[in-house]
């Protein structure tokens, strides 16, 4: 069987297959790993099924063509994405309106469903061979999420950085909570440093052999994999439920989120169109506007985790779309600043009784800045990326109330703090890594 080659984004380096690109995360020459083709997945495969194991095995089969993996996807999904993702439209709202809920996994974010995929991977590839050292920079919900799929995995050790000071108590608290074979740093900058630090640490030849670095972001193929699966999943619910393909706005950090829903569509299935929901870094959507790529320094704000002054997948997605006109065919995207957060979060909560975590908020105000005509003529769907009781200090004193706290989350939050303060340099992260 002919295997599916995987190729960098810059074209410096040897081609792999999926499994090596789910166990070196960044390719040799710096650049991002995108399949040679697009699988060809035929949609008729899929009917009646609903559940995401079920849902994975058919789409995701053809990027793992002639690969070691392939005839261990069907348990790879099973342990990995029996997770909950429901598209759940929102009664209260005059307009066809739906809420993809991803935040019903082990720490309640949208991360959990790749980094469960990227461990359940690499366990099949990687357990009884030498430790593998999983380096993740994350601005509030990827760490938790990595370092709750591979704690206690013998063969990994999981090293987080984050930004001090820039992400909420409680995702720090998810951050710093595990121990044993999980190292938390506490970077004194922002996200951009920390992501900064992990590319420039798997350039380092030397570095990386040593520890046998792999990255668990969405710079990690095998983290944009199955976020696919519940684009594709959503998109079929919602065209059996109205007929028409659904569109999707999208809350947007490091962009991986968004380029798996771009790349469900391109795979085609009833994915109409996508907008990506910025908060007030504004790199992506200004280069939407002016056709400039200005990578800048990220700028705080109450959606945390979609700090990104430099966003990493903007590489694939350019890659997809070498002109700016083809990407503006292809997305749109929009700028929301806190105020707006904060407004969003009160009208809603008052009007529809949802309750959204900031960033979920920041898609809720592009939405509704849409023409009137756009909202009532075709289904739109906001993607609900982290649950709204891991940003309680934002969130309840604009509902006026508490928000239930989820009992995986719950647990966690009793857990005792361990981290280490480091300058963002790479000298001392080496040093950390010793």
């Amino acid at each position: 069987m002919t295997e599916l080659q995987y190729m960098s984004t810059r074209g410096n380096a040897q081609p792999v297959t999926v499994s090596g690109a789910i166990a070196g995360g960044l390719a040799p020459d710096g650049g991002l790993y995108l399949p040679a083709r697009l699988p060809v997945v035929e949609a008729h495969a899929l009917d009646g099924l609903t559940s995401l194991p079920d849902i994975a095995r058919v789409a995701l089969g053809g990027f793992f063509e002639g690969d070691r993996l392939q005839p261990l996807l069907g348990e790879i999904v099973e342990a990995a994405l029996d997770l909950q993702a429901p598209t759940t439209p929102v009664e209260a709202s005059p307009d066809p309106l739906h809420v993809l809920e991803l935040f019903h996994g082990p720490t309640a974010a949208f991360k959990d469903f790749g980094a469960r995929f990227l461990a359940e991977s690499l366990e099949r590839l990687e357990a009884g061979g030498p430790r593998l050292t999983i380096l993740v920079a994350t601005s509030g919900d990827t760490g938790g999420a990595v370092a709750a799929a591979f704690y206690r995995r013998p063969w990994a050790r999981v090293v987080i950085l984050y930004p001090r000071g820039l992400v909420s108590p409680r995702q720090e608290q998810q951050l710093t909570c595990w121990g044993e074979n999980v190292t938390s740093l506490r970077i004194q900058g922002t996200f951009d440093d920390c992501q900064r630090l992990v590319k420039e640490a798997f350039v380092d030849a030397s570095l990386s052999s040593r520890h046998r670095l792999s990255s668990a972001n969405s710079i990690n193929i095998g983290r944009l994999l199955p976020q696919m699966v519940y684009y594709i999943a959503s998109s079929l619910e919602v065209e059996r439920r109205t007929r028409l393909p659904a569109s999707y706005i999208i809350p947007a950090g490091n962009l991986g989120n968004a380029f798996a829903a771009v790349w469900a569509r391109a795979l085609g299935f009833p994915i109409g169109r996508i907008v990506l929901a910025h908060n007030s870094n504004r790199t992506v959507p200004d280069y939407l506007q002016t056709g400039v790529w200005q990578p800048r320094a990220s700028i705080a704000t109450l959606a945390s985790a979609m700090d990104v002054g430099n966003p990493s997948n903007m590489e694939r997605l350019r890659a997809l779309y070498p002109t700016v006109d083809e990407m503006r065919g292809q997305l749109a995207a929009d700028s929301v600043d806190d105020a707006a957060i904060r407004r969003r979060i009160v009208e809603d909560y008052a009007e529809f009784g949802r309750i959204w975590c900031p960033h979920t908020a920041t898609a809720a105000e592009v939405y509704r800045r849409l023409p009137a005509a756009d909202r009532r003529d075709r289904p739109w769907v906001l993607a609900a990326t982290a649950h709204p009781a891991k940003f309680p200090e934002v969130v309840e004193p604009l509902i006026g109330g508490t928000v239930e706290v989820p009992s995986s989350l719950a647990r966690l939050l009793q857990l005792p703090r361990r981290f280490q303060d480091l300058p963002p340099t790479l000298t001392a992260l080496s040093a950390a890594l010793e």
